[in-house]
C-alpha cells in the first residue's frame, strides 16, 4: 500500500491514525509521515536484534572490563577507611536474630538509632559466620559488585525500552559507559564519594539494597511484569524506608495491574514492619529519631535552622517525593520518578552524608539512558560535578548547601518541564502488543 509515494504500510497508517487521536487528546504528534516510517523501521531493527538473543550480550564484555577496571583503580583509597558504619548492621542482625535483651521484635523500640529496614538486617546475616573484619571485607566486595550489577541491569533495561521506542539500540550502551566513568570511582574512592561511600567507605548495605531493588523494579516495569514491580518496591522499602518515595512507579501500570501491585506492596511492607510496631508500640521512636541539621544542608536554605531534624521533616519528604513522582507520570516522564524521589531527600534531609549521592547518580542514570536516550549522559555528569566539586572545592558550608539546593531545583525542573524530542511508542512497553493507543500519563 503506497500513501503519498512513501511506501507506508497499512500497519504504519493505523499507527498514524492512533497518533492523530493522541493529537486530539493534546499529545505531541510525530512530525511527518516519513518520520513515522523511519520510526517503525528503527523499532523493528531493535526488536530483531533483541529477538536474535543479543540482549544477553548487552553491554558488551569490554564495557564490563573497562568499568570494573576503572573502579578497581580507586579501591586502595577507599580501603584507608573501610565500612565505618558496618557495625550498625552487625549489631542489628545479632539483636534481631539472636533475640538478645533489647533485640528481636523490640529492636526498633530499644535502638531507634538503627534507621535500617529488617530486610537489610536479614541480608547482613550472610556475613555473620565470619569474624567482624572478614565479614566487613566480604560485605565491601559484595556491595561494590552490586554497583556493577546496577549498571548492567540499567543497560539491559534501556535495551528493552529501545525495543519499543525505535531508538538506536547501542545509544544507551554508549551513554552508560560514559556515565560509568563517573559512577565507578564513586563506588570506591573516599575523596570522590558516592557509591564507594555507600559500599566501601560507609558500608550502608540498606541503601545499596534499596537502590538495587529499585533498579530491578524499573527493569520489571519496562518488561511488563507488574507483580514483580510490587514485590521489588516492597523489598526496597523494607530495606530502607525512604524508598517509599519511588511508589509512583506503580502509576505507570494499567489500572488493574496497578491495584494488584499496590496490594502486594502493602502486604509485604506490613508483614515486614507491623510485627515490630504491634508487639512494641515504642518502635515508633525510630520514626522520630533525629540527626544533626548540618550547616551544608539544603534545608538551611529553606529557612530551617533547628539544630536537628524537625518533627515534620520525614512526612514532608515522603509527601514531596510521591507528589513529584506522580507529576512526572502525569507528564509522561516516568523515568524521572527515581531522580525526583532522591531530589526530595536531598532537599529536606538535614544530613549531608556523601553516600546520599549514590542514589542521585542512580536516578540520573535512569533518566539519561531511559528517559532521554542521549549519547552523552550530561545530567549524570552535571550531578557528579556539582556534588563532588562543591565538596572538594568549596570550603564554605552555606555555599555547599546552596549548590545542593540549586542542583535539586535544576534537575527537578529539567526532567519535569524541559521540552523533549524523544519519540515514544504508541503503547507503553508494559502493555500487551494489542493494547489500545497510549493514554496520557504513560511514556
Amino acid at each position: 500500500m503506497n500513501v503519498l509515494g512513501l511506501g507506508v504500510s497499512e500497519h504504519i497508517l493505523q499507527g498514524a491514525q492512533s497518533q492523530a487521536r493522541m493529537v486530539r487528546g493534546g499529545e505531541p504528534p510525530l512530525a511527518s509521515w516519513r518520520e513515522m516510517r523511519d520510526w517503525h523501521e528503527r523499532r523493528e531493527k531493535s526488536r530483531n536484534l533483541l529477538s536474535a538473543g543479543r540482549i544477553s550480550r548487552i553491554p558488551p564484555l569490554w564495557q564490563y572490563l573497562v568499568v570494573a577496571g576503572w573502579a578497581a583503580v580507586w579501591i586502595p583509597t577507599a580501603e584507608l577507611h573501610p565500612a565505618i558504619s558496618w557495625h550498625y548492621f552487625r549489631t542489628g542482625e545479632q539483636l534481631l536474630v539472636d533475640g538478645a535483651p533489647g533485640g528481636g521484635l523490640a529492636l526498633y523500640a530499644s535502638h531507634p538509632e538503627l534507621q535500617i529496614g529488617p530486610v537489610s538486617f536479614l541480608a547482613a546475616t550472610a556475613f555473620a559466620p565470619f569474624c567482624f573484619h572478614v565479614g566487613e571485607e566480604l560485605a565491601d566486595a559484595f556491595m561494590c559488585g552490586l554497583g556493577l550489577c546496577i549498571l548492567v541491569l540499567l543497560s539491559r533495561t534501556a535495551a528493552h525500552h529501545c525495543r519499543d521506542t525505535g531508538i538506536d539500540l547501542h545509544r544507551p550502551q554508549r551513554s552508560l559507559l560514559i556515565a560509568g566513568a563517573a559512577f565507578a570511582p564513586a563506588w570506591v574512592d573516599v575523596s570522590v564519594y558516592s557509591w564507594v561511600d555507600v559500599s566501601v567507605y560507609f558500608g550502608h548495605l540498606d541503601d545499596v539494597l534499596a537502590l538495587l531493588f529499585t533498579a530491578f523494579a524499573v527493569h520489571a516495569l519496562v518488561r511488563g511484569h507488574a507483580d514483580a514491580v510490587g514485590i521489588l518496591l516492597a523489598l526496597a522499602i523494607d530495606s530502607k524506608p525512604w524508598a517509599a518515595g519511588f511508589l509512583p512507579l506503580l502509576l505507570v501500570l494499567p489500572r488493574t495491574a496497578r491495584l494488584r501491585s499496590a496490594a502486594i506492596v502493602t502486604a509485604l511492607v506490613a508483614v515486614a514492619w507491623l510485627p515490630f510496631y504491634l508487639s512494641h508500640p515504642g518502635s515508633t521512636a525510630a520514626a522520630r529519631f533525629t540527626i544533626l541539621n548540618h550547616p551544608a544542608s539544603a534545608l538551611r536554605w529553606l529557612g530551617v535552622h533547628a539544630p536537628s531534624t524537625p518533627w515534620w521533616d520525614r512526612p514532608a519528604h515522603m509527601l514531596l517525593a510521591v507528589a513529584l513522582g506522580a507529576l512526572a507520570v502525569r507528564r509522561r516522564r516516568w523515568p524521572a520518578v527515581v531522580l525526583l524521589g532522591v531530589d526530595a531527600r536531598i532537599l529536606l534531609d538535614p544530613g549531608v552524608h556523601s553516600y546520599y549521592n549514590a542514589s542521585v547518580l542512580v536516578g540520573t542514570l535512569i533518566w539519561d539512558v531511559i528517559g532521554e536516550h542521549r549519547r552523552v549522559p550530561w545530567v549524570s555528569w552535571t550531578a557528579f560535578v556539582a556534588l563532588y566539586g562543591a565538596e572538594l572545592c568549596i570550603p564554605s558550608y552555606p555555599a555547599r548547601g546552596l549548590v545542593r539546593l540549586a542542583l535539586v531545583l535544576a534537575t527537578a525542573a529539567y526532567v519535569l518541564f524541559w521540552p523533549r524530542r524523544t519519540q515514544y511508542p504508541l503503547t507503553h512497553p508494559s502493555l500487551p502488543r494489542d493494547a489500545p493507543p497510549l493514554r496520557r500519563g504513560f511514556v
